[in-house]
């Protein structure tokens, strides 16, 4: 009698139990491997797709030890009320990281720039070296690294420079007034017409665009591909110097007449 009460039915609630947490294991790696292959062929990104299926798995094993504490008996309302009001007391302390947890994942899902590119944003200029569910890490030109909280980066402007193949460059060149301007603006178009990098679609603006109050400014405006930008910016800012020189055209710096007027 005292098996059959009470021996007995704890040894098949021990059985059922240990049977909902082996069979619940096995459909939660069924389940998982079979989101994975999905994810695969949407071509999510790999570090968002392991982070969602570990987040997931836990999930899903909970449940399961869940149900089979239940099978034992034990009181499991009070067990998830801990387990909720834990979770909430998580989230209240970690709002900044849930904050770049949840910009980690627009950033991996929608994807506005990729490791490699260059790019502005946060305040930082650099090149992508890696992305993670809470940050990513960039490389300044000046070869430092920085990890920047993804929340800043998906917070405000992002400028991607890598994104298109071609990009114009703006530069401002001002001469004298009492500079030859025809000669000016020949030799500002031979100069960028000498340059191979320099694309020839779209064409490049040479022009006048200002009367200063010391000089007279000419805009230069070629387009070149991504790669070649600086060394084109530098180098071109390089030969007008010279070739200005060369010619006598002065490159005025600021200043201004002063008159004075005597009086009696």
């Amino acid at each position: 009698m005292f098996f059959e009460e009470y021996v007995l039915p704890w040894v098949i609630n021990i059985a059922f139990a240990i049977a909902i947490f082996i069979i619940g294991k096995i459909a939660i790696k069924m389940v998982i491997r079979l989101l994975r292959k999905i994810f695969n062929r949407s071509k999510m990104d790999e570090m968002l797709i392991n982070f969602v299926l570990s987040i997931l798995n836990a999930v899903l094993l909970l449940v399961v030890i869940v149900a089979a504490l239940d099978r034992l008996g034990v009181d499991t309302t009070s067990l998830i009320a801990i387990v909720g009001a834990a979770g909430l007391a998580i989230g209240l302390s970690l709002q900044d990281s849930l904050k770049n947890f949840a910009a980690g994942v627009m950033l991996l899902v929608f994807k506005p720039f990729k490791e490699g590119d260059f790019i502005e944003a946060a305040g930082i200029s650099g090149v992508v070296e890696s992305i993670s569910i809470f940050n990513s890490m960039m490389r300044t030109v000046d070869n430092r690294a920085v990890i920047v909280p993804n929340g800043a980066i998906y917070g405000g402007v992002i400028v991607n420079y890598s994104t298109k193949e071609t990009r114009r460059v703006d530069m401002v060149f001002g001469i004298g007034y009492d500079a030859d301007l025809r000669q000016a603006k020949q030799l500002l178009a031979e100069i960028i017409a000498e340059d191979e990098r320099v694309l020839k679609e779209p064409e490049t603006v040479i022009a006048v665009s200002e009367l200063a109050d010391s000089s007279v400014n000419f805009i230069v405006r070629p387009w070149v591909k991504s790669a070649d930008y600086f060394a084109v910016l530098w180098d071109t800012t390089e030969k007008v110097k010279l070739r200005f020189d060369e010619a006598g055209i002065s490159i005025p710096f600021p200043q201004m007449d002063v008159h004075l007027h005597k009086q009696d």
